[in-house]
């Protein structure tokens, strides 16, 4: 349990920010979800038009901390190199 003032503003900060974070995952997931389905549906254009919705929240995700920048690259990369696999 915190003591001091400054301690017990942090727990309230810390609170507030997972908070936003969660939801910032959660709708990056929810991106990500509806990518993988297009992708598994086998339909090149409706996959690169989710490509096109998912990169920007999966880089702002990244710009705000919620994923590793290096990461958030990777997994536009691999998501991308799915999509071009699609119609070979």
């Amino acid at each position: 349990m915190a003591n001091t003032a400054s301690a017990k503003k942090a727990t309230r900060v810390i609170a507030r920010r997972t908070a936003v974070n969660q939801s910032r995952r959660s709708r990056m997931r929810t991106f990500l979800r509806k990518l993988d389905e297009a992708i598994a549906s086998g339909d090149k254009v409706a996959a690169a038009a989710a490509l096109k919705v998912a990169e920007p929240e999966i880089m702002r995700a990244a710009q705000k901390g919620v994923l590793h920048k290096n990461t958030a690259s990777r997994k536009v990369s691999r998501l991308a190199h799915q999509i071009a696999k699609i119609g070979a």
